[in-house]
Protein backbone atom coordinates (compact mmCIF):
# COMPACT_ATOMS: atom_id res chain seq x y z
CA UNK A 1 0.00 0.00 0.00
CA UNK A 2 2.78 2.41 0.91
CA UNK A 3 4.63 1.62 -2.31
CA UNK A 4 1.52 2.37 -4.34
CA UNK A 5 1.01 5.68 -2.59
CA UNK A 6 4.66 6.52 -3.09
CA UNK A 7 4.36 5.77 -6.81
CA UNK A 8 1.30 8.00 -7.15
CA UNK A 9 2.87 10.87 -5.30
CA UNK A 10 6.07 10.79 -7.30
CA UNK A 11 4.12 10.61 -10.57
CA UNK A 12 1.97 13.58 -9.53
CA UNK A 13 4.91 15.67 -8.35
CA UNK A 14 7.79 14.70 -10.61
CA UNK A 15 11.33 15.17 -9.52
CA UNK A 16 13.37 16.12 -12.56
CA UNK A 17 16.69 14.41 -13.03
CA UNK A 18 19.78 16.36 -12.04
CA UNK A 19 21.06 18.77 -14.70
CA UNK A 20 24.10 16.64 -15.47
CA UNK A 21 21.80 13.74 -16.39
CA UNK A 22 19.30 15.73 -18.44
CA UNK A 23 21.06 15.37 -21.77
CA UNK A 24 21.53 11.62 -21.34
CA UNK A 25 17.94 11.15 -20.23
CA UNK A 26 16.63 13.07 -23.24
CA UNK A 27 18.81 11.02 -25.56
CA UNK A 28 17.50 7.75 -24.11
CA UNK A 29 13.90 8.91 -24.31
CA UNK A 30 14.30 10.04 -27.92
CA UNK A 31 15.94 6.68 -28.60
CA UNK A 32 12.77 5.06 -27.24
CA UNK A 33 10.72 7.27 -29.57
CA UNK A 34 12.91 6.15 -32.48
CA UNK A 35 12.52 2.46 -31.61
CA UNK A 36 8.78 2.74 -31.12
CA UNK A 37 8.30 4.46 -34.49
CA UNK A 38 10.42 1.87 -36.28
CA UNK A 39 8.54 -1.01 -34.64
CA UNK A 40 5.15 0.51 -35.41
CA UNK A 41 5.89 0.83 -39.11
CA UNK A 42 7.28 -2.71 -39.27
CA UNK A 43 4.04 -4.06 -37.77
CA UNK A 44 2.11 -2.18 -40.45
CA UNK A 45 4.29 -3.49 -43.26
CA UNK A 46 4.22 -7.04 -41.90
CA UNK A 47 0.42 -7.06 -41.88
CA UNK A 48 0.15 -5.72 -45.43
CA UNK A 49 2.78 -8.15 -46.74
CA UNK A 50 1.13 -11.14 -45.07
CA UNK A 51 -2.25 -10.22 -46.53
CA UNK A 52 -0.74 -9.89 -50.00
CA UNK A 53 0.86 -13.33 -49.71
CA UNK A 54 -2.19 -15.13 -48.35
CA UNK A 55 -5.10 -13.33 -50.00
CA UNK A 56 -3.57 -11.45 -52.93
CA UNK A 57 -5.10 -8.10 -53.87
CA UNK A 58 -2.23 -6.11 -52.37
CA UNK A 59 -3.96 -2.78 -52.97
CA UNK A 60 -6.97 -3.79 -50.86
CA UNK A 61 -4.81 -5.31 -48.12
CA UNK A 62 -2.64 -2.22 -47.89
CA UNK A 63 -5.62 0.12 -47.92
CA UNK A 64 -7.47 -1.75 -45.18
CA UNK A 65 -4.45 -2.07 -42.89
CA UNK A 66 -3.33 1.55 -43.26
CA UNK A 67 -6.80 3.08 -42.96
CA UNK A 68 -7.75 0.99 -39.92
CA UNK A 69 -4.43 1.62 -38.18
CA UNK A 70 -4.45 5.38 -38.83
CA UNK A 71 -8.02 5.62 -37.53
CA UNK A 72 -7.11 3.56 -34.47
CA UNK A 73 -4.03 5.71 -33.83
CA UNK A 74 -6.26 8.78 -33.58
CA UNK A 75 -8.56 7.01 -31.16
CA UNK A 76 -5.56 5.76 -29.18
CA UNK A 77 -4.17 9.29 -28.84
CA UNK A 78 -7.47 10.50 -27.38
CA UNK A 79 -7.78 7.47 -25.11
CA UNK A 80 -4.29 8.14 -23.71
CA UNK A 81 -5.28 11.53 -22.21
CA UNK A 82 -6.29 10.11 -18.79
CA UNK A 83 -3.11 8.03 -18.72
CA UNK A 84 -0.89 11.13 -18.71
CA UNK A 85 -1.38 11.41 -14.95
CA UNK A 86 0.83 8.33 -14.60
CA UNK A 87 2.76 8.37 -17.86
CA UNK A 88 5.71 6.19 -16.79
CA UNK A 89 3.67 3.18 -15.78
CA UNK A 90 1.17 3.75 -18.61
CA UNK A 91 3.88 3.91 -21.27
CA UNK A 92 5.58 0.76 -20.01
CA UNK A 93 2.28 -1.13 -20.01
CA UNK A 94 1.39 0.12 -23.50
CA UNK A 95 4.77 -0.98 -24.84
CA UNK A 96 4.54 -4.37 -23.21
CA UNK A 97 1.09 -5.06 -24.64
CA UNK A 98 2.11 -3.66 -28.05
CA UNK A 99 5.24 -5.83 -28.09
CA UNK A 100 3.17 -8.92 -27.33
CA UNK A 101 0.33 -8.23 -29.78
CA UNK A 102 2.57 -6.86 -32.54
CA UNK A 103 5.17 -9.57 -32.14
CA UNK A 104 2.56 -12.33 -32.30
CA UNK A 105 0.40 -10.61 -34.94
CA UNK A 106 1.77 -12.52 -37.95
CA UNK A 107 1.43 -15.87 -36.19
CA UNK A 108 -2.11 -15.09 -35.03
CA UNK A 109 -3.23 -14.03 -38.50
CA UNK A 110 -1.55 -17.00 -40.15
CA UNK A 111 -3.37 -19.31 -37.72
CA UNK A 112 -6.67 -17.51 -38.39
CA UNK A 113 -6.13 -18.05 -42.12
CA UNK A 114 -5.02 -21.69 -41.87
CA UNK A 115 -7.48 -23.05 -39.31
CA UNK A 116 -10.41 -20.65 -39.00
CA UNK A 117 -10.62 -19.10 -42.48
CA UNK A 118 -11.29 -15.75 -40.80
CA UNK A 119 -8.32 -13.80 -42.07
CA UNK A 120 -9.97 -10.48 -42.95
CA UNK A 121 -11.93 -10.06 -39.68
CA UNK A 122 -8.84 -11.09 -37.70
CA UNK A 123 -6.65 -8.67 -39.66
CA UNK A 124 -9.02 -5.78 -38.95
CA UNK A 125 -9.09 -6.59 -35.21
CA UNK A 126 -5.29 -6.91 -34.99
CA UNK A 127 -4.78 -3.70 -37.01
CA UNK A 128 -7.23 -1.90 -34.72
CA UNK A 129 -5.51 -3.05 -31.51
CA UNK A 130 -2.00 -2.32 -32.80
CA UNK A 131 -3.14 1.10 -34.03
CA UNK A 132 -4.73 1.98 -30.68
CA UNK A 133 -1.51 1.13 -28.84
CA UNK A 134 0.71 3.02 -31.30
CA UNK A 135 -1.57 6.05 -31.05
CA UNK A 136 -1.26 6.05 -27.27
CA UNK A 137 2.54 6.28 -27.43
CA UNK A 138 2.99 9.88 -28.61
CA UNK A 139 0.93 11.68 -25.91
CA UNK A 140 2.68 9.65 -23.21
CA UNK A 141 6.13 10.20 -24.69
CA UNK A 142 5.43 13.92 -25.03
CA UNK A 143 4.52 14.09 -21.36
CA UNK A 144 7.68 12.22 -20.38
CA UNK A 145 9.84 14.47 -22.56
CA UNK A 146 8.48 17.53 -20.75
CA UNK A 147 9.25 15.91 -17.40
CA UNK A 148 12.91 15.70 -18.27
CA UNK A 149 13.14 19.33 -19.39
CA UNK A 150 10.38 21.84 -19.81
CA UNK A 151 10.27 23.42 -23.28
CA UNK A 152 7.80 25.17 -25.53
CA UNK A 153 5.13 22.92 -27.00
CA UNK A 154 6.16 23.66 -30.58
CA UNK A 155 9.79 22.82 -29.84
CA UNK A 156 8.87 19.60 -28.05
CA UNK A 157 6.59 18.55 -30.92
CA UNK A 158 9.37 19.27 -33.44
CA UNK A 159 11.89 17.15 -31.51
CA UNK A 160 9.44 14.33 -31.00
CA UNK A 161 8.16 14.06 -34.56
CA UNK A 162 11.59 14.50 -36.14
CA UNK A 163 12.85 11.43 -34.30
CA UNK A 164 9.54 9.62 -34.88
CA UNK A 165 9.74 10.11 -38.66
CA UNK A 166 13.38 9.05 -38.78
CA UNK A 167 12.46 5.90 -36.87
CA UNK A 168 9.66 5.21 -39.34
CA UNK A 169 12.13 5.60 -42.22
CA UNK A 170 14.56 3.14 -40.68
CA UNK A 171 11.80 0.66 -39.85
CA UNK A 172 10.38 0.92 -43.36
CA UNK A 173 13.76 0.17 -44.93
CA UNK A 174 14.73 -2.45 -42.38
CA UNK A 175 11.67 -4.63 -43.02
CA UNK A 176 12.29 -5.57 -46.69
CA UNK A 177 16.09 -5.25 -46.66
CA UNK A 178 16.97 -7.00 -43.39
CA UNK A 179 14.13 -8.46 -41.33
CA UNK A 180 12.27 -10.29 -44.08
CA UNK A 181 15.27 -11.91 -45.80
CA UNK A 182 17.03 -12.69 -42.50
CA UNK A 183 14.22 -13.86 -40.25
CA UNK A 184 11.14 -14.23 -42.42
CA UNK A 185 7.75 -12.76 -41.61
CA UNK A 186 6.90 -14.71 -38.48
CA UNK A 187 10.26 -14.49 -36.73
CA UNK A 188 10.83 -10.94 -37.97
CA UNK A 189 7.68 -9.75 -36.17
CA UNK A 190 8.82 -11.53 -32.99
CA UNK A 191 12.22 -9.83 -33.14
CA UNK A 192 10.55 -6.44 -33.51
CA UNK A 193 8.32 -7.28 -30.55
CA UNK A 194 11.42 -7.81 -28.43
CA UNK A 195 12.80 -4.43 -29.52
CA UNK A 196 9.47 -2.84 -28.64
CA UNK A 197 9.57 -4.33 -25.15
CA UNK A 198 13.14 -3.10 -24.69
CA UNK A 199 11.94 0.45 -25.47
CA UNK A 200 9.62 0.23 -22.47
CA UNK A 201 12.44 -1.07 -20.28
CA UNK A 202 14.65 1.88 -21.27
CA UNK A 203 12.07 4.34 -19.96
CA UNK A 204 11.38 2.58 -16.66
CA UNK A 205 14.81 1.24 -15.71
CA UNK A 206 17.21 3.82 -17.09
CA UNK A 207 15.40 7.14 -17.34
CA UNK A 208 12.72 7.35 -14.66
CA UNK A 209 13.86 4.71 -12.17
CA UNK A 210 13.95 7.29 -9.36
CA UNK A 211 10.41 8.43 -10.12
CA UNK A 212 8.88 4.96 -10.11
CA UNK A 213 7.89 3.22 -6.91
CA UNK A 214 9.51 -0.08 -6.05
CA UNK A 215 6.32 -2.08 -6.31
CA UNK A 216 5.39 -0.47 -9.64
CA UNK A 217 8.90 -0.97 -10.98
CA UNK A 218 8.96 -4.61 -9.90
CA UNK A 219 5.56 -5.24 -11.48
CA UNK A 220 6.53 -3.60 -14.74
CA UNK A 221 9.82 -5.49 -14.97
CA UNK A 222 8.01 -8.75 -14.21
CA UNK A 223 5.51 -7.98 -16.96
CA UNK A 224 8.25 -7.20 -19.47
CA UNK A 225 10.01 -10.43 -18.50
CA UNK A 226 6.83 -12.39 -19.18
CA UNK A 227 6.44 -10.65 -22.56
CA UNK A 228 10.04 -11.35 -23.52
CA UNK A 229 9.71 -14.96 -22.38
CA UNK A 230 6.55 -15.40 -24.46
CA UNK A 231 8.16 -13.87 -27.54
CA UNK A 232 11.37 -15.86 -27.05
CA UNK A 233 9.53 -19.15 -26.59
CA UNK A 234 7.44 -18.48 -29.68
CA UNK A 235 10.62 -17.67 -31.61
CA UNK A 236 12.11 -21.03 -30.66
CA UNK A 237 8.91 -22.83 -31.65
CA UNK A 238 8.22 -20.62 -34.68
CA UNK A 239 9.41 -23.07 -37.32
CA UNK A 240 7.30 -25.91 -35.94
CA UNK A 241 4.27 -23.64 -35.53
CA UNK A 242 4.63 -22.33 -39.07
CA UNK A 243 4.99 -25.84 -40.51
CA UNK A 244 1.94 -27.05 -38.60
CA UNK A 245 -0.21 -24.13 -39.73
CA UNK A 246 1.04 -24.29 -43.30
CA UNK A 247 0.55 -28.05 -43.55
CA UNK A 248 -3.09 -27.59 -42.56
CA UNK A 249 -3.64 -25.66 -45.80
CA UNK A 250 -2.27 -28.36 -48.11
CA UNK A 251 -3.63 -31.83 -48.78
CA UNK A 252 -0.22 -33.45 -49.28
CA UNK A 253 2.87 -33.38 -47.06
CA UNK A 254 5.10 -30.33 -47.49
CA UNK A 255 8.65 -31.20 -48.53
CA UNK A 256 9.92 -27.63 -48.86
CA UNK A 257 8.70 -24.21 -47.80
CA UNK A 258 10.24 -20.77 -47.59
CA UNK A 259 9.10 -17.18 -47.54
CA UNK A 260 11.15 -14.77 -49.63
CA UNK A 261 10.82 -11.03 -50.01
CA UNK A 262 8.71 -11.70 -53.10
CA UNK A 263 6.52 -14.69 -52.32
CA UNK A 264 5.70 -17.75 -50.25
CA UNK A 265 7.09 -20.92 -51.88
CA UNK A 266 5.71 -24.35 -50.97
CA UNK A 267 6.44 -27.73 -52.56
CA UNK A 268 4.32 -30.76 -51.64
CA UNK A 269 4.54 -34.43 -52.54
CA UNK A 270 1.79 -37.01 -52.30
CA UNK A 271 2.26 -40.27 -50.44
CA UNK A 272 0.51 -42.48 -52.98
CA UNK A 273 1.36 -46.17 -52.66
CA UNK A 274 0.88 -46.81 -56.37
CA UNK A 275 1.96 -44.82 -59.39
CA UNK A 276 4.27 -41.83 -59.49
CA UNK A 277 4.30 -39.39 -56.56
CA UNK A 278 2.63 -36.07 -57.25
CA UNK A 279 5.03 -33.15 -56.68
CA UNK A 280 3.26 -29.77 -56.63
CA UNK A 281 4.58 -26.21 -56.51
CA UNK A 282 2.53 -23.46 -54.88
CA UNK A 283 3.37 -19.75 -54.93
CA UNK A 284 1.45 -17.66 -52.38
CA UNK A 285 -0.96 -20.58 -52.05
CA UNK A 286 -1.71 -20.81 -55.80
CA UNK A 287 -0.92 -24.06 -57.61
CA UNK A 288 1.74 -23.61 -60.30
CA UNK A 289 2.06 -27.20 -61.50
CA UNK A 290 1.50 -30.84 -60.67
CA UNK A 291 4.17 -33.28 -61.78
CA UNK A 292 1.41 -35.68 -62.91
CA UNK A 293 0.18 -33.46 -65.75
CA UNK A 294 2.52 -30.44 -66.04
CA UNK A 295 3.72 -31.73 -69.41
CA UNK A 296 0.33 -30.80 -70.91
CA UNK A 297 0.70 -27.21 -69.79
CA UNK A 298 4.35 -26.76 -70.72
CA UNK A 299 4.11 -28.48 -74.11
CA UNK A 300 1.24 -26.14 -74.99
CA UNK A 301 3.11 -23.11 -73.66
CA UNK A 302 6.38 -23.73 -75.50
CA UNK A 303 6.18 -25.77 -78.70
CA UNK A 304 3.71 -23.71 -80.79
CA UNK A 305 5.83 -20.62 -80.07
CA UNK A 306 8.92 -22.44 -81.39
CA UNK A 307 7.33 -23.48 -84.68
CA UNK A 308 9.33 -20.78 -86.49
CA UNK A 309 12.78 -19.38 -85.85
CA UNK A 310 14.14 -20.28 -82.44
CA UNK A 311 17.87 -19.75 -82.33
CA UNK A 312 17.58 -17.17 -79.55
CA UNK A 313 14.70 -17.62 -77.07
CA UNK A 314 13.49 -15.51 -74.15
CA UNK A 315 11.52 -17.00 -71.24
CA UNK A 316 9.94 -14.58 -68.76
CA UNK A 317 8.79 -16.13 -65.50
CA UNK A 318 8.96 -19.91 -65.32
CA UNK A 319 11.59 -19.98 -62.60
CA UNK A 320 10.84 -23.67 -61.98
CA UNK A 321 12.73 -24.46 -65.21
CA UNK A 322 9.99 -26.59 -66.80
CA UNK A 323 9.38 -24.29 -69.77
CA UNK A 324 13.16 -24.05 -70.18
CA UNK A 325 13.31 -27.86 -70.26
CA UNK A 326 10.96 -27.92 -73.25
CA UNK A 327 12.84 -25.16 -75.10
CA UNK A 328 16.16 -26.97 -74.70
CA UNK A 329 14.79 -30.08 -76.41
CA UNK A 330 15.53 -28.38 -79.76
CA UNK A 331 19.13 -28.84 -80.87
CA UNK A 332 19.09 -25.66 -82.96
CA UNK A 333 18.29 -23.48 -79.95
CA UNK A 334 21.60 -21.77 -79.30
CA UNK A 335 20.79 -19.41 -76.46
CA UNK A 336 17.96 -19.06 -73.91
CA UNK A 337 17.56 -16.18 -71.48
CA UNK A 338 15.37 -16.90 -68.46
CA UNK A 339 14.18 -13.78 -66.59
CA UNK A 340 12.80 -14.64 -63.15
CA UNK A 341 12.21 -12.14 -60.35
CA UNK A 342 12.91 -14.36 -57.33
CA UNK A 343 16.44 -15.78 -57.02
CA UNK A 344 15.15 -18.23 -54.41
CA UNK A 345 12.94 -19.82 -57.06
CA UNK A 346 15.73 -20.36 -59.58
CA UNK A 347 18.04 -21.58 -56.80
CA UNK A 348 15.40 -24.10 -55.77
CA UNK A 349 14.91 -25.24 -59.37
CA UNK A 350 18.66 -25.74 -59.69
CA UNK A 351 19.41 -27.46 -56.37
CA UNK A 352 16.22 -29.03 -54.95
CA UNK A 353 16.24 -32.59 -56.27
CA UNK A 354 12.47 -33.07 -56.87
CA UNK A 355 12.38 -29.91 -59.04
CA UNK A 356 15.75 -30.55 -60.64
CA UNK A 357 14.58 -34.03 -61.63
CA UNK A 358 11.46 -32.58 -63.25
CA UNK A 359 13.30 -29.87 -65.21
CA UNK A 360 16.15 -32.25 -66.18
CA UNK A 361 18.75 -29.86 -64.77
CA UNK A 362 17.78 -27.27 -67.38
CA UNK A 363 19.13 -24.28 -65.47
CA UNK A 364 22.65 -25.71 -65.65
CA UNK A 365 22.55 -26.19 -69.43
CA UNK A 366 25.36 -24.10 -71.01
CA UNK A 367 22.86 -22.60 -73.47
CA UNK A 368 20.78 -21.13 -70.64
CA UNK A 369 21.37 -17.79 -68.97
CA UNK A 370 19.39 -17.00 -65.80
CA UNK A 371 18.68 -13.36 -64.94
CA UNK A 372 17.02 -12.50 -61.61
CA UNK A 373 15.28 -9.20 -62.25
CA UNK A 374 11.89 -7.55 -62.51
CA UNK A 375 10.71 -8.36 -66.03
CA UNK A 376 9.25 -4.91 -66.71
CA UNK A 377 12.43 -3.11 -65.64
CA UNK A 378 14.63 -5.61 -67.46
CA UNK A 379 12.72 -5.09 -70.72
CA UNK A 380 13.22 -1.33 -70.57
CA UNK A 381 16.98 -1.86 -70.66
CA UNK A 382 17.19 -4.94 -72.94
CA UNK A 383 18.76 -4.52 -76.37
CA UNK A 384 19.10 -8.07 -77.67
CA UNK A 385 16.58 -9.47 -80.18
CA UNK A 386 14.80 -12.80 -79.66
CA UNK A 387 13.23 -15.15 -82.19
CA UNK A 388 10.62 -16.43 -79.76
CA UNK A 389 9.34 -15.32 -76.36
CA UNK A 390 7.59 -17.54 -73.82
CA UNK A 391 5.77 -15.71 -70.99
CA UNK A 392 4.93 -17.82 -67.95
CA UNK A 393 3.94 -15.34 -65.25
CA UNK A 394 1.49 -16.17 -62.45
CA UNK A 395 -2.06 -14.92 -62.90
CA UNK A 396 -2.37 -11.11 -62.53
CA UNK A 397 -4.02 -11.12 -59.09
CA UNK A 398 -1.90 -8.28 -57.68
CA UNK A 399 -0.86 -4.83 -58.86
CA UNK A 400 2.76 -5.94 -59.30
CA UNK A 401 1.70 -8.79 -61.59
CA UNK A 402 -0.98 -6.80 -63.45
CA UNK A 403 1.69 -4.49 -64.88
CA UNK A 404 3.16 -7.56 -66.64
CA UNK A 405 -0.15 -7.98 -68.47
CA UNK A 406 -0.41 -4.36 -69.63
CA UNK A 407 -0.31 -2.67 -73.03
CA UNK A 408 2.88 -0.91 -71.93
CA UNK A 409 4.58 -4.23 -71.13
CA UNK A 410 3.75 -5.71 -74.54
CA UNK A 411 4.92 -2.48 -76.20
CA UNK A 412 8.30 -2.93 -74.52
CA UNK A 413 8.35 -6.59 -75.50
CA UNK A 414 8.00 -5.75 -79.18
CA UNK A 415 11.31 -3.86 -79.00
CA UNK A 416 13.21 -7.08 -78.24
CA UNK A 417 11.23 -9.35 -80.59
CA UNK A 418 12.85 -10.16 -83.93
CA UNK A 419 10.85 -9.52 -87.10
CA UNK A 420 8.24 -12.28 -87.52
CA UNK A 421 9.06 -13.49 -84.01
CA UNK A 422 6.34 -15.20 -81.95
CA UNK A 423 5.18 -14.67 -78.37
CA UNK A 424 3.27 -17.17 -76.23
CA UNK A 425 1.47 -15.87 -73.12
CA UNK A 426 -0.15 -18.04 -70.46
CA UNK A 427 -3.48 -16.31 -69.97
CA UNK A 428 -5.45 -18.05 -67.23
CA UNK A 429 -8.63 -20.07 -67.51
CA UNK A 430 -11.21 -19.21 -70.20
CA UNK A 431 -13.75 -21.22 -68.20
CA UNK A 432 -13.22 -19.93 -64.66
CA UNK A 433 -12.12 -16.41 -65.65
CA UNK A 434 -13.30 -15.64 -69.20
CA UNK A 435 -13.19 -11.84 -68.84
CA UNK A 436 -9.61 -12.07 -67.58
CA UNK A 437 -8.62 -14.33 -70.46
CA UNK A 438 -10.15 -12.18 -73.19
CA UNK A 439 -8.86 -8.98 -71.57
CA UNK A 440 -5.32 -10.37 -71.86
CA UNK A 441 -5.93 -11.17 -75.53
CA UNK A 442 -7.34 -7.70 -76.18
CA UNK A 443 -4.44 -6.08 -74.33
CA UNK A 444 -1.95 -7.88 -76.56
CA UNK A 445 -3.88 -6.81 -79.66
CA UNK A 446 -4.02 -3.20 -78.45
CA UNK A 447 -0.22 -3.25 -78.24
CA UNK A 448 -0.01 -3.99 -81.98
CA UNK A 449 -0.01 -7.78 -82.20
CA UNK A 450 -2.16 -10.23 -84.10
CA UNK A 451 -3.29 -13.10 -81.90
CA UNK A 452 -4.45 -16.70 -81.98
CA UNK A 453 -6.22 -17.89 -78.84
CA UNK A 454 -6.53 -21.52 -77.75
CA UNK A 455 -7.39 -23.64 -74.73
CA UNK A 456 -6.41 -27.02 -73.31
CA UNK A 457 -7.35 -29.25 -70.40
CA UNK A 458 -4.92 -29.80 -67.53
CA UNK A 459 -6.53 -32.06 -64.90
CA UNK A 460 -4.88 -30.32 -61.93
CA UNK A 461 -5.85 -26.86 -63.25
CA UNK A 462 -8.97 -27.56 -65.28
CA UNK A 463 -9.52 -25.64 -68.49
CA UNK A 464 -6.57 -23.36 -69.31
CA UNK A 465 -5.85 -20.84 -72.04
CA UNK A 466 -2.96 -19.31 -73.97
CA UNK A 467 -2.48 -16.53 -76.50
CA UNK A 468 -0.02 -16.87 -79.38
CA UNK A 469 0.91 -13.48 -80.85
CA UNK A 470 3.10 -11.88 -83.47
CA UNK A 471 3.55 -8.19 -84.42
CA UNK A 472 1.37 -7.04 -87.32
CA UNK A 473 -2.10 -7.83 -88.55
CA UNK A 474 -1.85 -11.47 -89.67
CA UNK A 475 -2.76 -13.97 -86.95
CA UNK A 476 0.01 -16.55 -86.40
CA UNK A 477 -0.88 -20.15 -87.33
CA UNK A 478 -1.16 -22.51 -84.38
CA UNK A 479 1.08 -25.39 -85.40
CA UNK A 480 4.07 -27.52 -84.50
CA UNK A 481 7.41 -27.43 -86.28
CA UNK A 482 8.19 -30.45 -88.52
CA UNK A 483 11.16 -31.29 -86.30
CA UNK A 484 9.25 -31.01 -83.02
CA UNK A 485 10.51 -33.65 -80.58
CA UNK A 486 8.15 -36.45 -79.55
CA UNK A 487 5.44 -35.00 -77.29
CA UNK A 488 3.16 -36.70 -74.80
CA UNK A 489 0.10 -34.47 -75.27
CA UNK A 490 0.18 -32.14 -78.24
CA UNK A 491 -0.21 -32.93 -81.90
CA UNK A 492 -1.73 -31.09 -84.85
CA UNK A 493 -5.21 -32.50 -84.21
CA UNK A 494 -5.18 -31.37 -80.58
CA UNK A 495 -4.06 -27.87 -81.61
CA UNK A 496 -6.75 -27.60 -84.26
CA UNK A 497 -9.46 -28.50 -81.74
CA UNK A 498 -7.93 -26.18 -79.12
CA UNK A 499 -8.87 -23.05 -81.10
CA UNK A 500 -12.60 -23.81 -80.80
CA UNK A 501 -14.25 -22.16 -77.80
CA UNK A 502 -17.74 -23.15 -76.62
CA UNK A 503 -20.52 -20.62 -77.06
CA UNK A 504 -20.54 -19.57 -73.41
CA UNK A 505 -16.78 -18.90 -73.36
CA UNK A 506 -16.18 -17.08 -76.62
CA UNK A 507 -14.77 -13.55 -76.85
CA UNK A 508 -16.64 -10.99 -74.78
CA UNK A 509 -16.57 -7.20 -74.68
CA UNK A 510 -13.81 -6.39 -72.21
CA UNK A 511 -11.30 -3.58 -71.68
CA UNK A 512 -7.58 -3.82 -72.41
CA UNK A 513 -5.34 -3.47 -69.37
CA UNK A 514 -2.89 -0.59 -68.93
CA UNK A 515 -0.72 0.69 -66.11
CA UNK A 516 -3.22 3.44 -65.35
CA UNK A 517 -6.28 1.22 -65.84
CA UNK A 518 -5.34 -2.34 -64.76
CA UNK A 519 -8.58 -3.88 -65.99
CA UNK A 520 -7.15 -7.39 -65.86
CA UNK A 521 -6.65 -7.03 -62.08
CA UNK A 522 -10.28 -6.02 -61.66
CA UNK A 523 -11.47 -8.98 -63.72
CA UNK A 524 -9.28 -11.61 -62.06
CA UNK A 525 -10.23 -10.54 -58.55
CA UNK A 526 -13.91 -10.60 -59.40
CA UNK A 527 -13.93 -13.90 -61.29
CA UNK A 528 -11.73 -15.98 -58.98
CA UNK A 529 -13.52 -14.77 -55.83
CA UNK A 530 -15.71 -17.86 -55.57
CA UNK A 531 -13.01 -20.43 -56.38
Amino acid sequence: MSSTLDDRSTETLPRPPADRHTRGARFLLLLAVFLCAACGLVYELALTALGSYLIGNSVLQTSVVISVMVFAMGVGSLAAKPLRRRPIVAFAVVEGVLALVGGLSVLMLYAAFAWLQLYMPAMIVVSLVVGLLIGAEIPLLMTLLQRIRKQEASSAVADMFAVDYIGALVGGLCFPLFLLPTFGQLKGALVVGVVNAVAGVIVVVFIFRRQTGRLAKAGLLAGVTVVLAALGTTYVLADDLEVTARQHMYADPIIHSETTQYQDIVVTRSTAFTGKPDVRLFLNGDLQFSSVDEYRYHESLVHPALSGRRSNVLIMGGGDGLALREVLRYDDVRHVTLVELDPAMTRLARTFEPLRKLNHGALDDPRAKVVNADAFTWLREARQRYDAVVIDFPDPDSASLAKLYSVEFYDLLRQVLAPHGQVMVQSGSPFFAPKTYWSIAKTIETAGYATTEFQIDVPSFGNWGFVLATPGTEAPPLRLAPDTPKLRYLDEAVLKAATVFPVDRRRTDVRPSTLMDPAVLEYVQDEWRDY
